[in-house]
């Protein structure tokens, strides 16, 4: 028989561990020879048909999340009619919490729930072998034409779990996704891991074997989906402390975490890691601590606020903090002071996300206690709640995108720093921000890089105290931080004299400077080293203290964690001096 298992994924750039994983346990433990497939939401359903159509398989499985339910009960009902004698199996959270419900409404043949491992691979055996479905674990399937569900299949040994990914050569640009425990220990309503009872680790020998196989290959990114990774302060010692001494200086690694978990040793190991290697989210959610009892997170502000100063001192992790608009007792005012408060914590991202009432969470099952409406379809977004309207939710919706935009994208570091010194509040000037595009219809169609940068400008000279002057500078900063502009809009000053053209170019001339500061040019010809850097000059220093000074712009190199390239300071050469002649 010929088993294909297809992922579909929300973005080309994401994989889809679950097949991997069922597919891979499937050949390691029993020889069952099965295929995946990969595609995206964003791909047309006449091409993922069509490539469906021809493999042919006698069992096709389809992993289901909110992103790409109703993509996939399309599809089935197409491929039902095309492909007569192929059945058809769903799994993944979207199916696991009304298994027979998704079996009738899919018109799937099958439904497994929970943990797929050693379920899948018992279907494939039963109807290779032509055996009862009564003996396959986990399974919802049709019996006398009525839904039938199996007893669940018993937690895995997390040690018979195979490394995912056969060929990482695959999935270059790509990242890869990768599992070291199960489970959670925490009881948050809003998350399906709440319904998980305990956590479950791999054997720690075989997870350094595995991640010592992405760091031989130098993926770029692996992001763990443990759902508590510090959960074990040993267990997630023990990684971390393998990961810096044998760190590529390429792959990064990305962790979901508790603040509350971390221990001094993690803290002073991870003082000493390269920049860029390990990247920390974590969910705050909000800041109210009526809304944490609600939905039994712990509060742990004091805690969050400590760990948040101890990983951004060493400005080496990339540290994401999350919020989620729409919980229970969390108004418009009260979730402006949890954005603020979470702000002041300094994250490289603010995720601002909006409650989705999954299938199996609490905050669905009691929904109506706190007045809560959501979307009747994937991905079940919450509407309204009793604090807090569907006006004021669109309005979040607005700020969210302008956090995306400017904070998140990290391109406007120097002209937020200079802004945010005269705002209120983070929140209100965000707000602000949001008003001004949509008072210009921006919001109606996306925005050039330029057209962002002139929104940014256009706001903050409306601010009162602001310089506009200065706030050009600190925008010319973060232009040239991320590419060599080379075309700047006629409100941006700068010097760009025949003087300060000269200057630079004896700069880029001199083998000296370029040796000191360009090493990574050595031997390039000086005018083709001018092309791929750029020498800018600044009557203060845009990113901090000082007066006149000059900021060297490289482009060569990957750039640093905060994805800026490099960029160095120079305060006492020669073309510096010819800067403060000028002015």
């Amino acid at each position: 028989m010929k088993f294909l298992l297809a992922g579909i994924s929300a973005k080309y750039i994401h994989t889809c561990l679950a097949v991997y994983s069922l597919a891979g346990y499937a050949r390691e433990q029993y020889g069952i020879d099965c295929r995946t497939a990969e595609f995206t939401i964003n791909q047309s359903e006449d091409l993922i048909l069509s490539e469906l159509y021809r493999q042919a398989p006698d069992l096709l499985g389809f992993s289901c999340y909110i992103w790409n339910y109703a993509m996939i009960r399309r599809l089935v009902r197409s491929l039902k009619k095309v492909l007569p004698g192929t059945r058809i199996l769903l799994g993944g959270p979207e199916v696991s919490f009304d298994a027979p419900r998704a079996l009738l409404e899919s018109g799937a043949d099958f439904v497994l729930s929970g943990e797929g491992e050693e379920a899948f691979s018992r279907l494939c055996l039963a109807l290779r072998d032509g055996k009862p479905l009564d003996g396959v674990p986990s399974l919802t399937w049709t019996d006398n034409g009525a839904p039938r569900t199996n007893p669940a299949a018993p937690p895995l040994d997390l040690g018979k779990l195979p490394f995912p990914y056969d060929d990482l050569g695959r999935y270059q640009n790509r990242i890869l996704y990768y599992e070291a425990q199960r489970g959670c220990p925490f009881n948050c309503q809003y998350c399906l891991s709440s319904a998980d009872k305990g956590v479950r680790f791999q054997p720690l020998p075989k997870v350094r074997a595995e991640l010592r196989r992405f760091l031989d290959a130098k993926v770029p990114q692996v992001k763990f989906v443990d759902r508590t990774f510090n959960a074990n302060p040993r267990f997630a010692m023990e990684i971390w402390r393998f990961l810096a001494e044998n760190d590529n200086g390429v792959t990064n690694f990305h962790f979901e975490i508790e603040s509350a978990c971390f221990t001094e040793e993690q803290f002073r190991l991870l003082e000493s890691a390269r920049p860029g290697l390990f990247q920390f989210e974590i969910g705050v959610q909000s800041a109210n601590p009526d809304t944490l009892r609600a939905v039994e997170r712990r509060a742990g502000l004091e805690e969050l606020r400590s760990a948040a100063e101890r990983l951004r001192a060493g400005r080496n992790i990339h540290l994401h903090l999350d919020l989620i608009a729409g919980l229970p007792f969390e108004g418009y005012e009260s979730f402006r002071r949890s954005f603020n408060f979470v702000y002041s914590l300094g994250p490289d991202q603010l995720q601002l996300g909006f409650l989705k009432l999954l299938k199996g969470s609490g905050l669905r099952r009691d929904a109506a206690q706190y007045g809560i409406l959501y979307r009747d379809e994937p991905p079940y977004e919450v509407l309204s709640t009793r604090e807090l309207t569907f006006g004021e939710l669109l309005t979040l919706k607005e700020i969210e995108e302008q956090v995306e935009l400017y904070h998140n994208s990290g391109r406007f570091r120097a002209s937020l720093r200079y802004l945010l010194s005269l705002a209120e509040e983070p929140f209100g000037f965000f707000e602000e921000l949001a008003r001004l595009r949509r008072e210009m219809g921006l919001h109606l169609a996306p925005s050039s890089l330029l057209g962002q940068y002139e929104t940014l400008y256009r706001c903050g000279c409306g601010m009162e105290g602001c310089d506009p002057e200065r706030l050009g500078y600190c925008m010319r900063f973060d232009l040239y931080a991320h590419e060599k502009a080379r075309k700047l809009p006629d409100w941006l000053p700068g010097l760009d004299s025949p003087a300060a053209r000269q200057a630079r170019r004896e700069f880029f001339a001199d083998p000296a400077l370029r040796a000191r500061y360009l090493p990574e040019y050595a031997g390039e010809d000086p005018k083709r080293t001018e092309r791929l850097a750029h020498l800018d000059f600044f009557p203060f220093d845009p990113v901090g203290e000082g007066g006149p000074c000059a900021y060297l712009f490289r482009y060569r190199r990957t750039g640093s964690p905060d994805g800026q390239f490099s960029a160095i300071k120079i305060e006492n050469h020669a073309t510096v001096r010819l800067f403060r002649d000028t002015i």
